[in-house]
């Protein structure tokens, strides 16, 4: 991860330049594989799909907008709607 990591941030900031990583959640699968979901801020598919040809060593096996987040307070209990 440390050596991906850093390559993917030297991806974005000399060649991707128009995409920010904000995180990623890293699981390992049950095949002991690291598998990542990783969250960017980027003006359009395009820009995530050239960091990945760039970043080589992995794919993608998904790619999805991300619409709106909620967190557990966005429902409080003991309140009507």
């Amino acid at each position: 991860m440390q050596v991906l990591g850093r390559k993917s941030n030297q991806v974005l900031r000399d060649e991707v330049t128009t995409v920010t990583w904000e995180h990623s959640h890293v699981v390992v699968g049950e095949d002991g594989l690291v598998i990542t979901y990783c969250i960017y801020e980027a003006p359009g598919e395009n820009e995530v799909l050239r960091h990945s040809q760039l970043l080589g060593a992995h794919h993608i096996a998904s790619l999805q907008e991300i619409v709106g987040d909620v967190t557990p307070s966005d429902f409080p209990l003991g309140e009507s709607p």
